[in-house]
């Protein structure tokens, strides 16, 4: 094992200080994958985010890796189309030379003005990789803390539940509502999810703009690099 690779990957002895130089590496986009066989062989762990178009799926990825443009952020709903895969840079994806994980940006859903045949597609494409990648360690669910659970997001956990894939739910924009709101959300979501079989308990609310919670998500990714 190279020193570049020791220290890339975040170690047991000092998490939060490995977390921290983890994501400081920089991180690259290396395939859009718009159907099933254009996915990367099954390798490192993949951690993907799923989410609303608009939730601000983009924004959270650019923020937990520091890096403003890595994912496209845009004004218009369902504009990511693909499976997005992002990984740290500095790995040939040959051999043992592998990333120590990948994160995977989902399309969104619930865009109402999006052609029917489109949504089909994406929709497709998002169940058939939830049902049959070995490597998914978990997804990440965004929800807008503005608006709680919605029933297109119900449907997506009863999903994520019969595909006995681990989510967890991560609260965006929860700087745009009262600190009393807050704990009162979280309280009702973790209600909401408590007899779901594959929904992780713990609550993550964060918050791009004011970079809250963003540690959090940094936490639960950098482990599943540490166990590999």
């Amino acid at each position: 094992m190279t020193e570049r690779r020791i220290s890339a990957i975040p170690g047991p002895e000092d998490p939060q200080a490995d977390t921290r130089l983890f994501f400081a590496r920089p991180w690259v986009f290396i395939r859009g994958v718009p159907s099933m066989k254009f996915l990367p062989p099954e390798g490192p762990p993949e951690v993907a985010f799923a989410g609303r178009s608009n939730v601000g799926k983009s924004s959270l990825i650019n923020g937990i890796v520091g890096q403003k443009g890595l994912a496209r952020t845009s004004n218009t709903p369902g504009r990511t189309q693909e499976l997005n895969y992002f990984v740290p840079d500095g790995y040939t994806g040959e051999g043992d030379d592998m990333p120590p994980i990948a994160l995977v940006d989902m399309p969104g859903y619930g865009y109402a003005k999006a052609p029917k045949d489109q949504v089909d597609a994406w929709t497709k494409l998002v169940f058939d990789y939830l049902r049959g990648r070995a490597t998914l360690k978990r997804v990440f669910v965004l929800i807008d803390a503005r608006h709680g659970i919605k029933a297109n997001d119900q449907e997506v956990l009863s999903l994520l539940d019969k595909a006995a894939v681990s989510y967890q739910i991560v609260l965006t924009k929860a700087d745009k509502i009262s600190a009393l709101a807050l704990p009162k959300l979280e309280a009702a979501t973790r209600e909401l999810i408590r007899k779901r079989p594959a929904a992780f308990p713990e609550i993550i609310a964060t918050s791009s703009e004011k970079v809250e919670g963003l540690d959090q998500v940094q936490s639960v990714i950098a482990d599943f690099a540490r166990e590999g």
